[in-house]
């Protein structure tokens, strides 16, 4: 009996304290965007992935790391089906709540085949070409207002959905089915040096500015405010004494590369 008790009593000590109860577990998606977070079960989740199951796990809840497709994801997150979108720029989900640190910053480039001569230069440069993008990414206003513009004309716009887009997208570009794709450069350039057998493609100019990518949490969901507040202290933290530029490291990146 004395045990019971004081086993209640630690209960409500932690209810007390706002200390995480017992099995507590966060559940965070995305699709596969790699390295910033790769396939569920690799041994080398992603960047995001092991930053909030590394954090979290300090403060004892369990991360659960979700691969579903983009819009799928950011849907689950809105309905509060999962906790946060791993890789969300404010752009994806102005709704959802975002800490005032981003873990990362995210740089888009265009990429053609090698030899061609285009370069984006502007919207004006992209009506001389059929550009392939991803759906329900978020690419910045300008790009957006462009791409919804002449989503039903595939001579410029083509969309990609499903676990597969990036792939689907270089393809297209490498058999000239597509001009251009638009992609964060690491994610690209891991792609293409792990495609079988690996490609090359061309860089042919960059989207600005570059966009600070965040563990975007859920808007309905009551625990998001606790959650964010954790995870913007752990990333703070993890700057200030090292361990992110480690976990980069670990991955071939260094603090502040794009």
């Amino acid at each position: 009996m004395r045990k019971f008790r004081n086993g209640w009593a630690a209960l409500l000590l932690m209810a007390a304290s706002g200390a995480p109860a017992w099995g507590e577990t966060l559940i965070i998606t995305g699709d596969v965007w790699c390295p910033i977070n790769c396939a569920a079960k690799a041994s080398k989740p992603g960047i995001f992935v092991e930053l909030a199951q590394q954090i979290f796990g300090e403060e004892g809840i369990r991360v659960e790391y979700q691969t579903v497709n983009w819009a799928r994801a950011i849907l689950d997150v809105r309905q509060g089906r999962a906790n946060a979108l791993i890789g969300a720029g404010r752009d994806d989900a102005p709704d959802f709540l975002f800490s005032a640190t981003a873990p990362a910053i995210s740089r888009m480039c265009f990429y053609t085949q090698p030899g061609t001569d285009w370069r984006y230069d502007g919207l004006a440069s992209l009506a001389t070409i059929s550009l392939a993008v991803i759906n329900g990414y978020s690419y910045g206003e300008e790009l957006n207002g462009y791409i919804h513009a002449y989503e039903h004309d595939n001579t410029r716009v083509q969309t990609a959905a499903g676990d597969q887009a990036l792939g689907i997208n270089v393809e297209k570009v490498l058999r000239g089915r597509a001009n251009a794709t638009l992609e964060n450069t690491w994610v690209m350039a891991r792609y293409l040096s792990r495609r079988a057998p690996p490609a090359v493609l061309r860089r042919a100019g960059c989207r600005t500015p570059d966009v600070p990518i965040y563990l975007a949490f859920a808007p309905k969901l009551a625990s998001s405010q606790r959650y964010m507040a954790l995870f913007e202290a752990g990333v703070q933290r993890y700057r200030e004494n090292g361990r992110l530029r480690v976990l980069l490291a670990s991955y071939g990146l260094r603090d502040g590369e794009l």
